[in-house]
């Protein structure tokens, strides 16, 4: 099919990556830690309270019922019932009026008939309500007010032989003495927690501060390292449980080092290869401020700006192999890519270069829509250096066809007929700065690592193989589908 140049594209918007990090800010080890300790402490410390009130309670009122039982069964013992019904009773008098600060309890009696008025006693204790208890027999106790006071009322329910109700013996008694109790209990049990849990949180502190010491000598250590100190840190120095995390951390380190290693020969590499035009730019540029004949002035300058373009060409490529190199999910976006439409820009844009060289550039398109997931600018510039370098390699009146189809994965070729690689070369060809011996051909080693750098970062496969056609060379890349 063929190819026309079209125009320049837009250059794209850069949008933030989907892979930021949004995490929110932790806080402090420690303060979680001391946090997730305390703070159960004073959830349990308000129940500690409550339930010690009830159980206060319930000591005080076991104390204080055992005497009105005595009452009761007194009054019981000393009651004498007639043959014609008539009861007689023997009741202690009724207590005085209390004086304003009086903390003592005073107790209350009363014999009457259930659900009848009283006829022995104090008239003000409350009868017996419909839900309370009516077991005969049995010394039973209940909570009620008497005379503007909170009382403890025992009562005993006794058969009348000569009335079908029973008889109604109660024994009522302030509670002054029992709150009293109750507050001396409680006294007792929370004053000492108020020394407790302060001395709790001072311990706590000092056991966390203790226990996450081994997190503060390990942070010295690496803070005290030189530079270029990039050794593992010994995981036997360290606690058992900051060990994955030190593993991990001397894994980083390792590929720190390997990448530095990388980038220094790179830099190495690439000084090398730039020494080269730029001294032959300023042998040329010597030459020609000394030449003073027109033709051949001419011809330092045209030797001088063909160094240039070589110059540029190189610089242009390192700085692909480098922004390939630093390509990473945090930097660029991922998105789905129509690979036919982007190959198809690609190609038409290499047109120019192609007729320069009276090579045959062709397209032929899958058929079908070929959707990846990558980077549309690292791609554009791998397609771009694989249909360069087949243009460059094949001598003029040859031809390149660049060629899509899907198999199980989308696969992109690029085939030419030019000088072709020596099965002993494919492995070097990805090597930067490599180039074959035998070839006049100008370049600067770095278009194949520039498209091994990018094939690898959109976890693509790369082939290098014969032109099943004849002579020259097939470059094969094989996509990964984009994930559902």
């Amino acid at each position: 099919m063929p190819l026309a140049a079209p125009e320049k594209p837009a250059e794209q918007q850069r949008r933030p990556s989907v892979f930021s990090d949004t995490t929110p800010a932790l806080n402090s080890l420690f303060g979680e830690i001391l946090d997730w300790m305390l703070a159960p402490l004073l959830l349990v410390w308000p129940i500690s309270i409550a339930a010690t009130h009830l159980v206060a309670e319930e000591i005080a009122n076991q104390a204080y019922d055992h005497a009105l039982v005595e009452h009761v069964a007194r009054i019981v013992k000393d009651m004498r019932i007639t043959s014609d019904g008539e009861v007689f009773v023997t009741l202690p008098p009724a207590p005085p009026l209390p004086a304003p600060d009086d903390e003592t309890d005073r107790q209350y009696f009363q014999v009457a008939v259930a659900g009848d008025e009283p006829f022995a006693g104090t008239e003000e204790i409350p009868g017996l309500r419909a839900a309370e208890a009516r077991t005969p027999g049995e010394i039973l106790f209940r909570n009620g007010n008497l005379l503007g006071e909170p009382v403890r009322i025992a009562y005993q329910l006794i058969p009348s032989p000569s009335d079908a109700r029973p008889l109604l013996v109660q024994v009522a008694e302030t509670r002054k003495q029992r709150k009293a109790l109750s507050s001396r209990i409680i006294s007792g049990v929370l004053l000492p927690q108020f020394a407790i849990i302060p001395l709790a949180v001072v311990l706590v502190w000092l056991g966390l501060s203790r226990g996450l010491a081994p997190l503060g000598r390990l942070q010295t250590r690496i803070r005290l390292r030189r530079p270029d100190d990039l050794s593992p840190i010994n995981l036997r120095t360290v606690p058992e449980e900051l060990q994955p995390m030190v593993a991990a951390f001397n894994d980083m380190m390792a590929r720190l080092h390997d990448n530095l290693e990388a980038q220094q020969r790179f830099i190495s590499a690439a000084a090398h290869q730039l020494k080269t035009p730029l001294t032959g730019l300023k042998t040329q540029t010597e030459l020609a401020l000394r030449e003073t004949d027109c033709i051949q002035l001419h011809d330092y300058l045209q030797r001088i700006a063909t160094g240039v373009d070589r110059a540029a060409h190189l610089t242009n490529q390192l700085l692909q192999l480098a922004r390939a190199e630093a390509s990473h999910e945090t930097r660029h976006v991922w998105e789905p890519v129509d690979l036919e439409a982007l190959v198809r820009e690609v190609a038409a844009h290499c047109v120019p270069r192609a007729l320069a060289r009276n090579i045959d550039l062709g397209f032929e398109e899958a058929g079908e829509p070929l959707k990846i997931s990558g980077v549309p600018l690292l791609l554009r510039e791998m397609i771009d250096n694989l249909i360069d370098n087949a243009i460059k390699y094949t001598p003029p009146g040859g031809r390149v066809t660049v060629r899509l189809h899907a198999d199980a994965n989308p696969v992109l070729e690029v085939e030419d007929t030019g000088i072709g690689i020596a099965a002993e070369d494919r492995g070097r060809v990805f090597e930067r700065f490599y180039r074959a011996l035998g070839t006049d051909v100008d370049g600067s080693g770095l278009g194949l690592p520039i498209v091994r750098e990018i094939a690898d970062l959109h976890r693509a496969s790369i082939e290098v193989l014969d032109n099943p056609a004849g002579k020259g060379t097939l470059m094969r890349l094989v996509f990964s589908k984009p994930k559902a």
